[in-house]
């Protein structure tokens, strides 16, 4: 938890830099945006190495002026169908209208929304997500950009700072969608309440506006549905739908029941929630969109505490629990030192962050323990130390 804390402020970070004249280098940039690369490959299919290639490239590594005044990491214009806000830039003519994002989470979730959903862009869907060089040709063939050289640009971007290891990373989770049924620039609606207390919270019956609760899809199901029907009707394995919903076993809904179709958030889209009589902590996750283990967390909870109707409940990280996290993770860290370094032999195409992952350590660890710099590339065969 503390480490997801650490890296959101770390992209607040990021982007403040980009507003200001400070000049970012190519590798920064994709320290900074890898995460959100491989969780939107993840989400969307569109590949992580594809992602970071067009974003070095569309934003000059975090330093046009675009990106400065409006967080378009890819050069998305507005188009017709675009609600949000824009900005005017000038491109093939002047002053056109791009479209403007509150940070840069947001931009790089809509360019994979963008791409999913418009039609030009469906038969990349059908390429193997490894195959960056099909990716880069289709884009410029679907009519993503008019520069002749677009193509030879991404794959230089790609091979030239390893993007591909974080495709690898995340190829084995690239989900089924049926692009012909999705939709771009579906934003999630603002959650607008019937009532408001005076302490500002929302009233129970009240779960979203739409089919989003956080970001996140869900359906309404019935009591009597089975699981497993939900699954097999939305296309989705059984084993990720009830990961998804914090579910153990398969079975059949005792009550009617929020199910969602996506993986939900650590955090919540509000600060705290006021627990309702017959609300269980589960129906409270369930309902504000929110992973249950982050939940308890934030409240310092277990499954089974009785919780008395009324409790404010927190769905984000607060000063005490980032401290109560990192004395945790700083204990479970030291109960597992081993005191023999281990080496790993650098395989081809495998960079720092498929390695730190592989062995549960950090990047930042790997450059240490190695004496690396950001910039420094690996050999085949170069062995590394991976643990201490």
């Amino acid at each position: 938890m503390f480490k997801k804390i650490l890296y959101l402020f770390a992209l607040v970070a990021i982007d403040f830099s980009i507003a200001t004249a400070q000049t970012i280098k190519p590798q920064e940039y994709i320290e900074m945006y890898k995460e959100l690369a491989v969780r939107e490959m993840k989400r969307m299919g569109v590949p992580a190495a594809i992602t970071l290639a067009q974003g070095l490239l569309e934003t000059e590594s975090g330093n046009s002026d675009l990106v400065k005044k409006s967080n378009n990491h890819f050069g998305i214009k507005c188009k017709t169908s675009w609600t949000g806000e824009g900005v005017s830039h000038d491109d093939d003519a002047a002053g056109e209208c791009f479209r403007s994002y509150k940070d840069a989470e947001a931009s790089y979730r809509d360019h994979s929304n963008y791409l999913r959903g418009t039609d030009r862009y469906a038969s990349l869907f059908k390429l193997n997500p490894t195959d960056y060089k099909g990716w880069a040709k289709g884009l410029k063939k679907a009519g993503y950009a008019t520069n002749p050289k677009y193509p030879d640009i991404l794959i230089k971007n790609i091979e030239q700072y390893n993007l591909q290891q974080y495709s690898l990373e995340a190829a084995n989770d690239v989900p089924k969608i049926e692009t012909d049924k999705y939709e771009d620039d579906k934003e999630p609606p603002a959650i607008k309440p019937e009532k408001e207390t005076s302490l500002g919270e929302v009233d129970s019956k009240v779960l979203v506006a739409g089919n989003f609760i956080n970001g996140h899809k869900y359906i309404n199901a019935t009591k009597g549905t089975s699981l497993l029907a939900i699954a097999t009707e939305n296309d989705i394995d059984l084993s990720k739908l009830l990961a998804f919903n914090d579910l153990e076993k398969d079975g059949i809904l005792i009550n009617d029941q929020i199910i969602f179709l996506q993986k939900k958030s650590k955090i919540g889209d509000r600060d705290f929630y006021i627990i309702q009589e017959d609300e269980s902590l589960y129906d409270v996750a369930q309902k504000n969109g929110i992973q249950l283990m982050p939940l308890l967390s934030y409240n310092q909870l277990t499954q089974t505490t009785a919780v008395p109707v009324g409790t404010k409940l927190y769905l984000k990280p607060t000063a005490e629990t980032q401290q109560a996290g990192a004395i945790k993770e700083a204990a479970e860290n030291t109960s597992t030192i081993n005191t023999t370094a281990k080496t790993h032999a650098v395989q081809p195409k495998e960079g720092l962050y498929s390695i730190a992952k592989k062995y549960k350590v950090s990047v930042q660890q790997l450059r240490e323990w190695n004496n690396l710099n950001t910039d420094d590339l690996l050999q085949i065969g170069q062995q590394l130390i991976v643990s201490k």
